[in-house]
């Protein structure tokens, strides 16, 4: 930048300061001494004829005017020019650029209060030890959101009994792919019949107590009832499906109210007219934007659509969700402050988190992980029930294992259950093919005699035990004596997998055979190992026991009875 150019408002360089004349009142600008001779000079202000006497101050860096000097851009002693247009433009300038300092230190304390208030409206609970911890950049994520029928808060008073604890009323695993390209959300129904476990649950006093499990129970009663908490559920959630939850978020009756207000209302879309009284929801058929007590009636009916039943609402609620998603990632909600705010508002006063998720810091580290997802590649599904076989009323449901299990090897596997872009797909095949091609030479060539065979046995996710009954077993079956067992491995593995060394290629072949280990459980690392150095074998959740193949290849597609929608598409209640 030119001196020249210095003059122009828009141009004033970052190191000049504006500083307050405490004789004039106004805003003058101060020059960083650095520069100071490469700027044009600031005149300072006439001393008017009411101002007091006193001596003359100017800016550091910024040459004392001597007797008979003319001031840039005045005349020596004579008056300003006609109209003083130049004078006006830099009062004009000066008491701009003061606001605008008072509004960026003002703004900056209210951003840090708000954000400070904003922590201040989050709810915590400590999970007593439920969970992995908290979520990971670099592994897929597993969110359990749950919905409360908890009748807390104003207006809530007239839905059931305002003195419940509250069940597990609305359950949803939100499965993030580890490469963030996809996303299932897996609806677990409230009236599966299943086992609790114990749960450790921390007092209020900071002691834990243990609450004995339930076998044959509601799962809703995961949560609140006998005073469980959202950990319990968490782990219940874990022994139903097998996978591990990192983190919880709860919500209750306000947050469908709220958040649906904040966002300018949720789009729907009925194919007939709706009058249920114990939901209080009446709409007539066709297209309809529904926020507050509406959105609330909508989401808990039971008896619009369908079958009336629990698995139909379950629909329902996803239809919503979708629905909510599309309206907060578009065009009208990103770009309008008014609605930021309200949901900010209205997101955090709602929410229940565990410790891993307490803070708008790290809430806001989540939101990036799932920014860039496609809604096209986001599923919502339910896990595969059947009517209870035990009932003669049928009031509940039990788990399809025919079809449930396919569904949970998939997100287990981090499979997406929606079709990527092309061209990524066609990619990730290619890199499939090439690395299946390299991953099979490894089992070619000679195999090392059993008793040279050297391993250290870890438990990665694999049955209670399986690392000791594994060391017996090729210790006192296959001669493997050198075998040793290192119990459970500091992090768990998504499937079993063998550790070596270039120069240990023959010991891990005799190994792979031993147990049956397929080419793709074989990581060959790039140097040799030293003398007597053991391979490392971790045990996944497909080991069963040692002498059983891995459990089979995951699915790579569904089966076609079970549901799914994808959050993109706007799909009609009827």
């Amino acid at each position: 930048m030119d001196a020249q150019s210095r003059g122009r408002a828009d141009e004033i360089d970052p190191a000049d300061q504006w500083v307050l004349n405490p004789r004039t009142g106004h805003y003058e600008l101060q020059l960083n001494d650095s520069a100071a001779q490469e700027r044009p000079k600031v005149a300072a202000p006439r001393r008017s004829s009411s101002a007091p006497a006193g001596p003359r101050t100017t800016s550091p860096g910024v040459p004392k005017p001597r007797r008979g000097d003319a001031p840039p851009g005045g005349r020596r002693g004579g008056r300003s020019r006609k109209g003083d247009g130049g004078g006006r433009r830099k009062k004009a300038l000066l008491i701009t650029s003061g606001t605008l300092a008072l509004l960026l230190v003002g703004g900056a304390t209210a951003a840090y209060l708000y954000y400070d208030h904003l922590n201040g409206n989050l709810s915590v609970t400590d999970i007593a030890g439920a969970g992995t911890g908290g979520f990971k950049k670099d592994q897929a994520i597993n969110i359990l959101v749950i919905g409360t029928d908890k009748r807390s808060g104003a207006g809530n008073e007239g839905y059931g009994d305002k003195d419940s604890v509250g069940h597990a009323d609305t359950t949803i695993l939100f499965h993030v792919a580890k490469d963030r390209s996809n996303a299932t959300a897996l609806s677990i129904p409230r009236d599966l019949i299943t086992n609790i476990p114990d749960c450790p649950t921390k007092q209020p006093d900071g002691t834990v107590k243990q609450i004995r499990g339930a076998k044959g129970v509601r799962f809703n009663t995961s949560l609140g009832q006998e005073g469980r908490d959202a950990g319990c559920t968490m782990r219940t959630v874990k022994d139903l499906t097998g996978i591990e939850v990192d983190n919880f978020m709860m919500v209750d009756f306000n947050a469908v109210k709220t958040l649906s207000t904040a966002v300018g209302g949720v789009p729907v879309c009925l194919e007939k007219d709706v009058d249920d009284k114990d939901s209080r929801l009446k709409l007539s058929k066709g297209e309809h934007k529904l926020e507050g007590e509406q959105a609330l009636a909508f989401v808990r009916t039971r008896h619009a659509f369908g079958n009336e039943s629990d698995l139909d609402r379950i629909k329902t609620q996803q239809q919503f969700l979708g629905s909510m998603m599309r309206e907060m990632k578009s065009k009208e909600t990103l770009t309008s402050p008014k609605k930021f705010f309200s949901l900010a508002e209205a997101a955090t006063k709602s929410l229940t988190v565990d410790q891993g998720l307490g803070s708008i810091d790290k809430l806001t580290d989540l939101a990036g992980e799932l920014k860039d997802i496609d809604l096209k590649n986001i599923t919502f599904t339910t896990l595969p029930v059947l009517d209870n076989p035990a009932e003669k009323v049928k009031a509940t449901v039990v788990v399809n294992q025919g079809l449930a299990e396919p569904l949970l090897q998939m997100i287990r596997g981090d499979v997406s259950l929606t079709e990527v872009e092309k061209k990524e797909q066609a990619a990730k095949e290619a890199a499939d093919a090439d690395a299946k091609a390299k991953q099979d030479a490894l089992l070619q060539g000679n195999r090392a005699p059993a008793g040279e065979v050297r391993v250290s046995v870890y438990n990665g996710g694999g049955p209670k035990g399986a690392a000791s009954t594994t060391l017996q077993w090729l210790q006192n079956s296959k001669g493997m004596s050198k075998a040793s067992n290192q119990g459970n491995a500091p992090s768990k593995v998504d499937a079993t997998q063998l550790e070596f060394a270039p120069d240990q290629a023959d010991q891990a072949r005799a190994l792979a055979d031993a147990l049956g280990l397929p080419a793709t459980a074989l990581k060959m690392g790039t140097t040799d190992a030293a003398a007597q150095t053991p391979m490392k074998l971790t045990l996944g959740p497909d080991f069963q026991k040692a002498g059983s193949p891995l459990a089979p290849p995951v699915p790579q597609e569904l089966p076609e009875d079970v549901q799914q929608a994808q959050a993109d598409k706007a799909i009609c209640a009827k």
